[in-house]
């Protein structure tokens, strides 16, 4: 069975990372900016965007620049969060006029680590893009990026991406898009897989990965089969 999508990237599409310049962050705008896609890293600090950005631009041979999280949100068209949990909220109850009318794609992954390991955390709206839905209602919130590992994103030697990416969302040309973006990494492949109302247990999945890499010292992904 082929994946039923034909959706392709638009041509200038300019893809907006906040927290770009956190291994999550600048593993995916590496990966970006590596497969043609104009990039624009955000950060609460732009001197540290723009520093980032430049090596990225220099080993990807890629369009990235660095800005404040408010200038980068203006400037892309598709915007990915990638912060850490303890400061999504704030975010973006504070770039709802930067991200209106954009497509928000949210990879945040709310978990807590004790001497047992990583767990799922609660989330009084269901899961962290139930949350960035709410906050944003003048965006179109797309939850994917969520099983990709860092260390991979950000190894030089990993040609391919070896990992099928799970896009969930309510708009269906928002979710062909970020299929189509994950799919022109090389070795990754964007599969729609649902609603926002289903994107707690694929957060929480995250928390399982993280038990398989430590067990086996491994930075494993996921493949759906027969799709």
């Amino acid at each position: 069975m082929t994946d039923p999508q034909t959706t392709t990237l638009p041509e200038g599409l300019t893809v907006a990372v906040l927290g770009g310049t956190g291994p999550q962050g600048r593993g995916l705008a590496r990966r970006f900016a590596g497969a043609g896609v104009r990039v624009v890293l955000g950060s609460r600090d732009a001197g540290r965007a723009q520093a980032t950005a430049a090596d990225l631009a220099a080993a990807t041979s890629g369009d990235v620049t660095g800005e404040d999280n408010a200038a980068a949100a203006r400037a892309g068209d598709v915007v990915v969060v990638a912060v850490p949990w303890e400061g999504h909220a704030e975010l973006l109850a504070g770039l709802r006029g930067e991200l209106a009318g954009k497509v928000v794609v949210d990879c945040v992954n709310p978990l807590g680590f004790d001497k047992r390991g990583a767990f799922a955390l609660a989330v009084p709206e269901g899961s962290a893009a139930e949350q960035a839905a709410g906050l944003l209602p003048d965006s179109r919130v797309v939850a994917a990026f969520h099983h990709v590992s860092a260390v991979v994103l950000e190894d030089p030697g990993v040609a391919e991406v070896d990992t099928d990416v799970m896009v969930l969302g309510e708009d269906r040309e928002a979710t062909d898009l970020v299929q189509a973006l994950a799919s022109a990494v090389p070795g990754m492949r964007g599969v729609y897989a649902g609603r926002l109302r289903n994107a707690h247990q694929v957060e929480a999945l995250t928390a399982n990965l993280i038990s398989v890499n430590r067990r086996y010292k491994a930075h494993a992904g996921l493949r759906v089969t027969d799709v």
